[in-house]
């Protein structure tokens, strides 16, 4: 039998088993970030070493995405400009070298655009991560003639190791806005990322001074002028142009040191790397941060200290950094993967607004050290979450679908219209008393194996809000 509903055909289905609309209530879908960091600088996490063939390179990034879906997680913030060079076809800046193995010559594809494509079609965002201003980590790697080393060396200062473009160079900032807008432009992307490299991390003494003075003439209040404009626009610019790609940022974990009481920290950010965080989390110039927590529980560092207090300076919501790469670690010896598991309950717990958690890095969840990948599918991540909304921006209610469903033999086909706004839809299935989300999925049509007792089809829209669902049950 063939049946057209809503332009869709149901092939060979004698519908022996027909579904109509109720007014049955289903549960609220589940909400929650769950993202991983995809480091490109020293082949930290992909590719595995720089100059792979890119059929070897496409198929360990199939891997990654396969890993974080089989996970149930939800993003992936893949790093798409170590070293003012780009993991993507830009006109601004040369290919990378940790993908090629050589900077500014192709890797025979867009890794950026496979990403995307690939992520998509496993309901995983894609946040395109940026570090805005360092321009080499090691100042002996060799340059293509286009880096910005080689074309504007009035603005390279060298510090440490680095390379370093000043960062209050109006040409600086320029560039660095340049290419995340390009990137927004050209890209599908769900987001966009920024790393906690304002300022280069000087080495500090005992009493916490700098050994070294980044060589700008500038005062330390100067800098943090420089950086908080930078933010400050580069959020509006994102907003202006495509308001539901969420802006996040990953500072480095403790604002300052001292801050809250009893914690202690070596590095002060917001003097030595000119990063007042606190203050774009309060003045709302990011829909998240992501504050470096890698520190334990019960730490000088106390992450179930710091969390609290970073969920309390402003409204939008705080994810903070894990560190699996620490579990059984030469870092911190002796670190169980039950540390990340109990970090993962606080920050479903502890402070106010959406909740969500980013792991260091994705490396460990492939390898899945101390367990932790089965720990967090066991405990955690029983069924997929959605990523949370943004009310700060847009809180229209998508409309709800139509949808109709048949099926016989153990399966069931359901179709429903789509909602303009809308690529993808959550889609909850009742047996007995007990509902459960049993995929978040692009497209409008699904089949479900079973003869479930009622099913619900949400439309969710670019930035995470929800429509009513249509629900109906088995006749």
């Amino acid at each position: 039998m063939r049946v057209l509903f809503f332009g869709y055909l149901l092939v060979g289905l004698s519908l022996a088993q027909r579904y109509a609309a109720s007014n049955e209530l289903a549960p609220m879908v589940p909400r929650e970030f769950r993202g991983a960091w995809v480091a490109c600088v020293y082949n930290i996490d992909w590719p595995s070493k720089k100059g792979l063939a890119s059929d070897i390179q496409r198929a360990e990034f199939v891997a990654i995405l396969d890993r974080i879906a089989s996970m149930k997680m939800n993003a992936i913030i893949f790093q798409v400009r170590p070293n003012a060079d780009a993991v993507y076809q830009s006109q601004y800046e040369p290919w990378s070298h940790w993908i090629s193995g050589a900077q500014g010559k192709s890797p025979g594809y867009d890794p950026l655009a496979f990403c995307i494509q690939q992520a998509h079609a496993r309901g995983i965002e894609v946040h395109a991560w940026f570090n805005p201003f360092r321009a080499l980590p090691n100042a002996k790697i060799p340059t293509a003639n286009n880096h910005v080393v080689r074309t504007h060396p009035t603005v390279i200062r060298d510090f440490k190791t680095y390379k370093w473009m000043d960062p209050s160079s109006p040409f600086t900032q320029e560039r660095a806005l340049g290419v995340i807008m390009d990137v927004v432009n050209r890209y599908d992307v769900d987001g966009i990322h920024i790393d906690d490299y304002f300022y280069p991390y000087p080495d500090v003494d005992s009493q916490g001074r700098a050994k070294q003075v980044f060589p700008d003439g500038k005062t330390p209040a100067a800098r943090r002028v420089a950086t908080d404009g930078f933010v400050k626009t580069m959020y509006a610019s994102v907003k202006a142009r495509k308001p539901w790609v969420r802006v996040g940022i990953s500072p480095f974990g403790i604002w300052r040191p001292g801050v809250p009481a009893g914690t202690t920290a070596s590095i002060d950010a917001y003097h030595h790397l000119s990063a007042d965080s606190r203050k774009w989390l309060r003045e709302g110039w990011c829909d998240y941060l992501s504050p470096q927590l890698y520190w334990r529980i019960k730490s000088p560092q106390s992450f179930s200290r710091l969390i609290a207090w970073w969920r309390s300076q402003g409204s939008r919501p705080v994810w903070p950094g894990l560190a699996v790469a620490r579990i059984n670690s030469s870092e911190d010896p002796g670190r169980p993967a039950s540390e990340i598991l109990n970090q993962v309950s606080l920050t479903r717990t502890v402070g106010k607004n959406y909740v969500g958690h980013v792991f260091w890095s994705m490396k460990a969840l492939m390898k899945n050290r101390g367990g932790i990948a089965n720990e967090l599918v066991k405990n955690f991540y029983q069924e997929p979450s959605l990523v949370p909304p943004m009310p700060w921006v847009n809180r229209a209610v998508p409309k709800t679908p139509n949808v109709v469903a048949a099926g016989s033999k153990g399966k069931v086909n359901v179709v429903w219209r789509a909602v303009p706004g809308c690529l993808k839809y959550s889609v909850q299935v009742r047996v007995g008393r007990n509902w459960r989300l049993s995929t978040v999925t692009a497209g409008t049509e699904i089949t479900l194996g079973g003869e479930p007792d009622a099913i619900a089809i949400s439309a969710v829209d670019r930035y995470g809000n929800t429509s009513n669902p249509r629900v109906i049950v088995k006749k």
